[in-house]
């Protein structure tokens, strides 16, 4: 083994000497250098005197030395010592398989499980491990203008993922394979230090760079260990890891002359700022010295303050489609502990459930690794996503913010923690509030800068416990790039920022509505929120603020109020409504009555303003009727399916078209309670041409008579049913009737998406929904 402590021998001394007049340099300069905190073991080196050996050869090698040339070394015992191991290998291959074969213990306990937020034990990395891609170009560098960018997220409103649109990926491993020296960024939580620790695995397991030694560095690590012994030297560091497993100093200077070292540094954001500069030098200085190696180091987006010379930068690309079904049915199999069986199951659903439309937003977080997980762990008690999403939003903003730094044991700039976390929720809030509002989702550096300038400048002095030019003095660039650290702002242009999720945008927007100081303020802002009722992008605004607030009464009977106001005052359109009511009641159901006027305002909307079957508007307030519709109600969807059949014809009669509507119309059994009905119905289903008088006989009948045949099933489903009106409507009352059908789904959403609001607030907005203004004033028994 190698020798702990050196010293200099007379001509060593001398020589020393001579390079250290050369650089004019002083004792105290040297020893920062070198990364010592007092210039002792520089006094103790000049004076011939032993020092620690790390501190000898860094010493020597600030000076521009041969440590051997210096030091003053005993030659029997260098020769024993260090020659013992070279002895025993013909070549520096040799030498490299014995050092891989030596450390692989310790790199498979470096490297060989990693930590999942909220799961007890570790987890085999190579169990969870989903296949990273990266992007060539680094989001934050792009040079793109706000105005494509804004126009983007318009025309693709569900779609908020930058890097598909704009990047190719490329395989993470493929990039490791073409670049020697790759510096990694990415958000957090997107699988950084999981993938570095997969290099050092398959490196270890011979499966990629066979030929070269893993050495594997926490960054953090490495900064307490230098404070502690006053050595930041890279070079000292890997020297001891090596001569741990019996390497020689000559063999150590030429594994890393000769460029045998995959050296993987981990958590570059994570040194404490204290050390930052002395270990970012030495990295640089050890990097360019030993140019021959292979160095991988990671670090988040937004904390990069160095560019290493020589470095690639890439960007770990946030997950696709197939990467979060691989993480999701590793997860359920391996980490939850399910039977193969139950997992693969669980899975199906998982993939199933999450391309729901109600799940997009859910859809969104699951992009990145952390937030996936927590996904996860919320869909494995239910086997389901939760209805109210609020929670789950919540938690992963507290996991960005907050949690993954604290249970990373990462300590950030102290300068970051003048703004406590509550400080810090208020502070997005603000800024999701005022860009939300403006209708932006993407916003330029100094706008945003600008939002943070005001906040602070507003901050209660008592709160901070600081003097108002201390606050003056927070330095909003500094606020910006600790948002941006933590993930919850993304540069996704040169200038340009946007919300890592538009979900947490419109999350923190809702939170700056129900975080009002006190009720007359809450109570303008909830005025202002329903001003937006017939603007799509704001319902989830309302969805989210109903599911915030401790008491949603207020909102939801302003936005009833709301809804009724746009067609108040419309004769036609209330004279719609009284048709919808009076259907209502003329059939016989068990179902609540404002479900049956949901469903035939649905029924009749069908045609007058060509939307889709939107039967969840129904089952949102009466859920019985998934299982079971009631006679009537299933003869009037059947007619009015046969209607709308009737209607699609003259632009595409085709012989398949003519039998699916003869099956539409309803059978005997179903018309059994209604003669005239049944005799009209087969009247004109024998009208209908038969299938073996070909295609062109049909034609021909259709463009002749199917107009007529038409319009005869419309007079006598009016007639019979009180169904398939044809309102005349214009352009204008379509329009508002979208609206109004649009908010009443709306209404009946926030009152789902809330459990703080009591059966007879529920009741009582239910009885006068859907109903015309007069009949407002009235409420049935049977709602």
């Amino acid at each position: 083994m190698a020798r702990r402590s050196l010293k200099a021998s007379t001509i060593g001394i001398e020589k020393a000497k001579r390079a250290f007049k050369v650089r004019e340099w002083t004792q105290e300069y040297l020893a920062s250098e070198v990364g010592l905190e007092t210039r002792q073991s520089i006094w103790k080196f000049f004076t011939g005197k032993p020092i620690e050996r790390q501190n000898f050869m860094e010493i020597c090698f600030q000076l521009g030395l041969d440590w051997q040339d210096i030091a003053q070394l005993p030659d029997q015992r260098l020769l024993t010592e260090n020659n013992q191991t070279w002895e025993n290998c013909q070549d520096v291959e040799s030498l490299v398989q014995m050092l891989r074969s030596r450390r692989s213990d310790k790199i498979q306990s470096q490297c060989a499980t990693t930590r999942l937020l909220d799961i007890p034990q570790p987890i085999q990395l190579e169990e969870i491990y989903v296949e990273t891609n990266i992007l060539n170009n680094i989001t934050s560098r792009r040079w793109l203008d706000i105005l494509d960018l804004q126009e983007s997220i318009l025309e693709k409103f569900d779609c908020f993922d930058f890097n598909q649109l704009y990047q190719e990926r490329v395989s993470a491993i493929q990039a490791v394979i073409t670049y020697s020296k790759l510096m990694v960024l990415g958000k957090p939580g997107s699988g950084k230090t999981t993938f570095l620790k997969y290099i050092a695995i398959q490196c270890n397991k011979g499966k990629l760079l066979s030929d070269r030694i893993p050495i594997f560095i926490r960054l953090r690590n490495f900064a307490e260990d230098a404070r502690e012994t006053g050595s930041y030297s890279l070079l000292s560091y890997i020297s001891q890891e090596l001569a741990d497993c019996g390497a020689s100093d000559q063999e150590i200077q030429t594994l890393l002359v000769d460029g045998k070292m995959l050296v993987m540094l981990d958590g570059l954001d994570e040194i404490p700022e204290d050390d930052n500069y002395q270990i970012i030098s030495k990295i640089a200085i050890f990097t360019e010295k030993y140019y021959k190696n292979q160095f991988i180091i990671t670090c988040r987006i937004g904390y990069q303050q160095y560019r290493f010379e020589e470095f690639s930068d890439v960007e770990i690309a946030d997950f696709d489609s197939s990467q979060i079904e691989a993480f999701v049915r590793s997860w359920f199999i391996n980490v939850s502990n399910n039977s193969l069986e139950k997992g693969k199951d669980l899975t199906c659903q998982f993939v199933q459930k999450l391309q729901l439309l109600e799940n997009k937003q859910i859809r969104e977080l699951a992009v990145r690794p952390l937030l996936l997980n927590l996904v996860c762990c919320v869909f494995q008690g239910r086997s389901d996503f939760p209805v109210r999403k609020v929670e789950l939003y919540k938690q992963g903003l507290d996991i960005l913010l907050n949690r993954w730094d604290k249970v990373s044991n990462i300590k950030r700039n102290e300068i970051y923690l003048r703004l406590s976390l509550p400080q810090n929720f208020e502070l997005l809030s603000q800024i999701a509030a005022i860009t939300f509002k403006q209708g932006h989702y993407f916003f330029t550096q100094s706008n945003l800068q600008q939002y943070i300038k005001e906040y602070l400048y507003n901050l209660p002095i008592d709160q901070t416990e600081q003097t108002e030019s201390e606050v003056l003095q927070l330095n909003t660039e500094v606020v910006l790039k600790w948002l941006e650290t933590h993930g919850l702002l993304i540069e996704q242009a040169r200038g340009i920022y946007s919300f890592s999720h538009i979900v947490f945008q419109e999350y923190l927007t809702a939170k700056n509505i129900v975080s009002s100081p006190n009720s007359q303020i809450l109570e303008k802002k909830l005025i202002e929120l329903v001003s937006h009722l017939t603007e799509p992008r704001w319902h989830k605004i309302f969805l989210l603020t109903a599911g915030m607030l401790d008491n949603p009464t207020c909102l939801l009977q302003f936005m009833q109020q709301e809804i009724d106001q746009l067609v108040a005052f419309d004769k036609q359109l209330q004279k719609f409504l009284n048709w919808v009511n009076h259907k209502s009641l003329s059939v016989q159901s068990t179902h609540k009555r404002v479900a049956i006027r949901a469903f035939y305002l649905t029924l009749e909307l069908l045609d007058n303003l060509n939307l889709t079957n939107d039967l969840p508007f129904s089952l949102g307030i009466d859920l019985r009727l998934t299982s079971s519709l009631t006679p009537d109600l299933a003869l009037d969807i059947a007619l009015q399916c046969a209607l709308q059949l009737s209607i699609a014809l003259p632009y595409e009669p085709s012989l398949d078209r003519v039998l699916a509507l003869s099956f539409a119309l309803p059978d005997d059994r179903t018309l059994a309670c209604n003669s005239e009905l049944q005799s009209s119905l087969q009247k004109l289903k024998e009208q209908l041409p038969t299938p073996v008088q070909g295609r062109e006989k049909l034609k021909e009948w259709w463009n002749a008579n199917g107009q007529i045949w038409a319009n005869e099933l419309r007079l006598v489903i009016v007639r019979c049913r009180n169904i398939g009106h044809q309102w005349q409507f214009s352009e204008q009352h379509k329009e508002i009737l979208k609206q109004y059908y649009t908010a009443n789904q709306l209404l009946v959403a926030c009152l789902n998406s809330t459990c703080k609001i009591t059966p007879t607030v529920i009741e009582s907005i239910l009885a006068t929904l859907l109903l015309p203004t007069p009949k407002r004033l009235m409420t049935y028994s049977s709602i």
